[in-house]
């Protein structure tokens, strides 16, 4: 795996107690029948609403996803808390990256398609599950960012909701990394620059009082298995906050730069708000190589 963010090592965990261990045998069981169950549901309802013609709001494979994400987050033990609104339009939702863990939390919240790195197609059931879902996958060549630019124009001209995070790597949670602009061009294009709006989301991550607070995040080598089974096994009532911040019209921003920079400095703002000092300040990444 690619290393992504290279930020302190994580605290290091003590070996899992032996009622860690059967919480972590009782969830994983659990967690595997519901997501079997799930994306057969999935597949079915989205097949009915091939057949029905449903699509968007309308559509009801997105309700089965929603409810597979909150159960995933019931059996990490773990609490949604979420203040403001999504954007009930088609547009654009960017947030801040800590874990595969925000993906699982906007799944659960809001209607939306997520845009990933290509490489989360190969990542153990989640990777299956995000195509199942719609998952539009990037590939970071110059040579493909065209066409991945006009597919990414033209879901946003059906009233497709896309989730992008900027960043471009997930981090430990306690900080947010430079916005990447190039992330913004495609929303400057003339058929969406006058139409599309763009909502800020800043994702706090609380992990219970004995754990570190870096426990949600995954950044550099770390495997995805071993984070997932730590969770299962060690996390109790921890804690999510999801803001939906108001959205803006991408008409109001003279470019991309410009977008990038204010939606960066809220969610920041935002987080050092919930967390203190760590999430305040800006970290120079011009030599880390993309990831998570």
């Amino acid at each position: 795996m690619r290393a992504g963010w290279r930020g302190p090592p994580p605290e290091p965990l003590p070996p899992l107690r032996i009622r860690e261990g059967f919480r972590l045998a009782w969830r994983g069981i659990v967690l595997v029948l519901v997501t079997v169950v799930a994306i057969a549901l999935f597949l079915f309802m989205r097949m009915l609403d091939a057949v029905g013609g449903r699509r968007g709001d309308q559509a009801r494979a997105p309700a089965v996803q929603r409810h597979w994400a909150r159960a995933m987050l019931a059996l990490s033990g773990l609490r949604l808390d979420c203040a403001g609104e999504p954007m009930a339009a088609g547009g654009a939702l960017v947030a801040n990256h800590s874990s595969w863990l925000d993906i699982v939390v906007l799944m659960a919240t809001v209607r939306a398609r997520f845009v990933a790195k290509a490489e989360v197609r190969t990542w153990p059931v989640i990777g299956f599950i995000a195509q199942a879902c719609g998952t539009v996958f990037v590939e970071r060549r110059r040579a493909e960012a065209r066409r991945q630019g006009e597919m990414l124009r033209q879901l946003l001209d059906a009233g497709e909701r896309l989730v992008i995070f900027p960043e471009g790597t997930s981090t430990d949670g306690l900080r947010v990394l430079p916005f990447k602009s190039s992330l913004f061009e495609v929303f400057f294009t003339p058929e969406l620059r006058q139409v599309l709006k763009v909502q800020p989301v800043t994702i706090v991550h609380r992990p219970a009082a004995h754990l570190p607070r870096s426990f949600h995040g995954w950044w550099g080598d770390a495997a995805l298995v071993p984070s997932l089974a730590n969770m299962l096994a060690r996390s109790v009532a921890g804690r999510i906050v999801v803001i939906f911040h108001e959205p803006w019209p991408v008409a109001a921003f003279p470019d991309r730069k410009a977008l990038a920079a204010q939606s960066e400095a809220v969610i920041r703002a935002e987080l050092a708000l919930h967390l203190g000092a760590a999430g305040a300040e800006p970290e120079n990444t011009t030599d880390a190589p993309a990831s998570r």
